[in-house]
């Protein structure tokens, strides 16, 4: 097998950003899939699924995901440094079962502080057999993954033979789809971070400007331009210069349509106009809170890419907003940029703990533009909001820069936490979005640990193996994982002496189970 990777194209990038799926072919020996199938299935039958444990307990299934063909998609979307996140299952959709998988259109809990329309995270759905339609492979909704709302929009079936695996977007919007054939579906589900902001293409990039499906009805042209350019590195270039403007009074009458698909395509294209457009920006920001999700997208990308008078639109919606309408803003003021920083580092004082943490988000957003912010974030992480520290924390290891400052911090607060949380110490949030990732038993050390994992190689290696250690004595079985794999990207000898110590209590013989005890 070549070591070569097999890089996404230009195309392939451009369906990944405006569909939210890839299908791809793992071209592996059908021996290697019948065993895995068979190892799988006497775990199934002995032992019950076992849930993450399902790598350790077959470790042949680690061969899937060290392909050209999935290290070279996996590398393409998040960059080199991607991480197989310790969250993994075993999908079994038998026939008959009416409702396989809980049988409903749903979004995987997500792992971070909020969902993400830039890439952070992905999943891959790997099929062990030959799949068909009649076999109820999962069903995915193409471009919904920047929907919050149930889109009801046309569906896909990936099919093909084994080795056939569905790339998704973590948002997008799926569901297991009835299996009326006479086979049981298998179907592993893995999931993977980015560790780093883009700093340059990492798939097989040609061509300098994207051509996205311009006149479809739920285009969003300005968010596929904002992901595009993030992903080469080139931050806000998707902005756009001051252009003819003779199309914006039509755009901005287009603006109070009662159809909502000529609603959200006068918005995006007044986004594209940039500059030329401000005239539009009191109709947009009334669109924020429009019935349709799709024109309140395409409205603050849109803001968000005209300019100072569309930042400050965006940052008066957040901070005197509703919860929906001020979330829906924080989006689109990643389009914005660096001039939205100075008024970002406002709202991290402001009285709502919705809008302090909707700031701390953004900022992480912005990756190392925001640096300057980097003292206001460490400032707030003594805030009394978990959620607003957990924005915090978050966007500290999206920043990086200066890591002689935010690397401490990271350390303290995962020292803190789980100190807190030997205390018995919990903390309190009026937030939907802390209390429904009840997966994630210590989210702020979770949070520290997985920025420590990011950035943590940057900061003093002591002072971070103190941290990690403390972490590895967490109860939150994700923080141990972060902990771990922040040590392995150390290396120091200390650092190994640790890793050393935890392998030799975390051993597992996969060949060791309840038929089979020694």
């Amino acid at each position: 097998m070549s070591n070569a990777l097999t890089l996404l194209n230009d195309e392939q990038m451009i369906q990944f950003i405006t569909n939210g799926y890839l299908v791809l072919q793992n071209d592996l020996p059908e021996e290697l899939h019948r065993s895995v199938m068979n190892q799988i299935d006497f775990v199934l039958q002995n032992e019950g699924n076992p849930g993450n444990n399902i790598l350790p307990r077959v470790p042949d299934i680690q061969k899937f995901f060290e392909t050209p063909v999935t290290k070279g998609a996996l590398t393409s979307v998040l960059g080199p440094d991607y991480y197989m996140h310790p969250h993994r299952h075993m999908h079994f959709n038998q026939p008959g079962n009416g409702k396989p998988g809980g049988g409903e259109w749903h979004k995987d809990g997500f792992w971070s502080s909020m969902r993400s329309h830039r890439p952070w995270w992905v999943m891959m759905f790997y099929y062990t057999q030959d799949i068909t339609e009649e076999m109820g492979p999962t069903a995915i909704m193409p471009g919904s993954q920047y929907n919050e709302k149930f889109p009801n929009q046309s569906t896909l079936l990936p099919t093909g033979k084994a080795g056939t695996i569905a790339l998704v977007h973590f948002d997008l919007w799926h569901k297991a789809s009835l299996n009326t054939s006479h086979l049981d579906r298998y179907m592993l589900k893995f999931q993977f971070v980015r560790l780093s902001e883009p700093k340059s293409p990492s798939w097989n990039h040609s061509n300098a400007v994207p051509v996205f499906p311009c006149n479809a009805a739920d285009a969003h042209l300005n968010l596929w331009n904002d992901v595009w350019y993030w992903l080469k590195g080139e931050g806000n270039k998707a902005k756009s210069a001051v252009r003819d403007n003779k199309e914006v009074p039509a755009l901005i009458e287009a603006l109070s349509s009662g159809d909502e698909v000529v609603r959200s395509q006068a918005a995006d294209k007044l986004g594209i106009a940039g500059k030329a457009a401000a005239a539009a920006v009191p109709m947009l920001k009334q669109l924020i809170s429009d019935s349709s999700e799709n024109a309140a997208l395409n409205a603050v990308y849109a803001l968000g890419h005209i300019g100072d008078s569309g930042t400050a639109a965006l940052l008066k919606e957040v901070g005197e907003g509703s919860r929906l309408t001020a979330q829906r803003a924080a989006y689109g003021l990643q389009a914005s940029g660096e001039e939205a920083i100075p008024g970002l580092v406002q709202l991290l004082a402001h009285q709502d703990e919705n809008k302090r943490a909707l700031a701390a988000f953004v900022l992480g957003m912005l990756g190392s533009t925001a640096a300057s912010a980097v003292p206001s974030l460490i400032i707030t992480l003594n805030d009394a909001s978990e959620w607003v520290r957990r924005n915090a924390v978050e966007a500290l290891g999206m920043i990086v820069e200066p890591a002689d400052e935010t690397v401490p911090a990271l350390v303290r607060t995962l020292d803190d936490a789980v100190a807190r949380e030997s205390a018995g110490k919990g903390d309190i949030s009026a937030s939907a979005y802390v209390h429904n990732q009840e997966y994630i038993t210590n989210k702020i050390a979770y949070t520290a640990a997985l920025s420590l994992l990011r950035i943590g190689k940057y900061g003093d290696a002591d002072l971070v193996i103190n941290g990690l250690e403390s972490g590895l004595q967490s109860q939150d079985r994700y923080t141990r994982a972060y902990s771990f794999e922040a040590l392995t990207a150390i290396r120091t000898d200390r650092a190994v002496d640790v890793l050393i110590k935890q392998y030799r209590a975390a051993r597992w013989c996969p060949d060791t189970h309840k038929e089979s005890t020694f």
